[in-house]
């Protein structure tokens, strides 16, 4: 199996939005480069892929994260055995959950019923349909889960966003999974102030004319942006926690493009914000992933004959260039997929296709990496 490191890089503009918001409900700035930019939190963004996953994956290929797990296998339980009365399921769900120690049973009710773990639980479906059918075998055969059984199970069958995004269990740690995909924040390559929306609502049901006045005053904060996005897979650790080899296809796969297409919905609906990117770079490295950050480390100063896009493709192009030739650190393969003139400089980075021939040449890397024929 050979090494095999995707480097997946974009620059993104987003008209006035408010992708992601701060506990003050401002959208998110960090200071890089002496200056304060836009950002796009990591965890944002890593939520809308998984939502987009749902679109390009199967469901046997996902999982969940929630604190309501027995509620979620009391319906796996029930839908294999419609017989049982919800209570017995859920009753089953709760023996299951405090059998392995990540759930309490409530002393104070004479029934267990859609115990809660302390944390949210990232399970596979397939992990929750498995551990279903061990709660009615143990039930039939009058034999309890025990924690290492629900340990062997919970372990195996892992999803792809489990593969992809890792998973955290505080009180089973063998059961952590490391993830196999890095996810920096997006930052403006350019210096960004963040501005406000004044508006107010008028009350339909006044009709007096002399009754002035709103209904309702309020602001909304956002800014403007072109933002430089990135994110690394290591295949190989992807195919070791998933293993199969078709399945980390179809994970890289899933992943390039929902890392293209999907978009956090942060007042998507006062904004409509729902752009694509400008200019999308996939790099695949055999030694370790690179990120191009420093390219907007000094921040991009638009010109009324040069927009961002232009000036940030050329900064990109360049810092890609320099980083590759003084580290000797060239990719294996490497594909651009653009739109307009603006971004033209990037043609020369690699071969240029469409998204949908993105998507297919990276997978078909992929199964050379694993050893697939072609």
């Amino acid at each position: 199996m050979n090494r095999a490191i995707i480097d997946v890089y974009a620059l993104h503009t987003v008209p006035p939005s408010n992708l992601n918001r701060d506990d003050t409900g401002s959208p998110k700035t960090a200071v890089y480069g002496g200056v304060r930019r836009a950002r796009v939190s990591s965890q944002a963004w890593k939520r809308a892929v998984r939502l987009a996953f749902r679109d390009l994956l199967d469901h046997s290929q996902l999982g969940e994260r929630t604190k309501r797990v027995g509620e979620s296998l009391a319906e796996r339980i029930k839908a294999l055995d419609p017989g049982l009365s919800d209570e017995t399921a859920s009753a089953m769900a709760a023996e299951v959950f405090v059998a392995s120690g990540l759930a309490k049973a409530d002393k104070k009710k004479t029934e267990a019923k859609n115990v809660e773990s302390g944390y949210l639980l990232f399970l596979s479906h397939r992990q929750l349909d498995n551990l279903a059918a061990a709660a009615l075998e143990a039930a039939r055969t009058g034999t309890p889960l025990d924690k290492n059984r629900f340990k062997a199970l919970a372990n195996s069958d892992h999803s792809v966003d489990i593969a992809m995004f890792g998973r955290m269990v505080a009180d089973m740690t063998d059961i952590n999974v490391d993830a196999a995909c890095q996810f920096a924040h997006a930052i403006s390559v350019h210096a960004v102030d963040n501005e406000f929306d004044y508006f107010t609502a008028v009350d339909d049901r006044k009709h007096d004319v002399a009754e002035t006045g709103a209904g309702m005053i309020g602001t909304i904060e956002f800014n403007s942006s072109t933002l430089y996005r990135y994110a690394t897979v290591d295949v190989n650790a992807l195919h070791e926690t998933l293993g199969s080899a078709s399945a980390t296809r179809a994970a890289v796969a899933a992943f390039v493009t929902a890392f293209a297409r999907s978009m956090p919905t942060g007042k998507q609906n006062t904004f409509a914000h729902r752009t694509l990117p400008d200019a999308i770079l996939v790099r695949i490295r055999d030694t370790q992933p690179i990120n191009l950050v420093g390219a907007f480390e000094t921040p991009i100063q638009e010109t009324n004959e040069s927009g961002r896009i232009k000036l940030a493709s050329a900064a990109l192009a360049e810092h890609t260039v320099a980083v590759e030739s003084a580290y000797g650190d060239q990719p294996v393969a490497s594909w651009v997929t653009r739109v307009g003139e603006q971004t033209a400089v990037l043609a020369d980075l690699g071969k240029a296709v469409t998204l949908d021939e993105l998507v297919n040449e990276v997978a078909e890397h992929v199964d050379q990496a694993l050893g697939q024929p072609a």
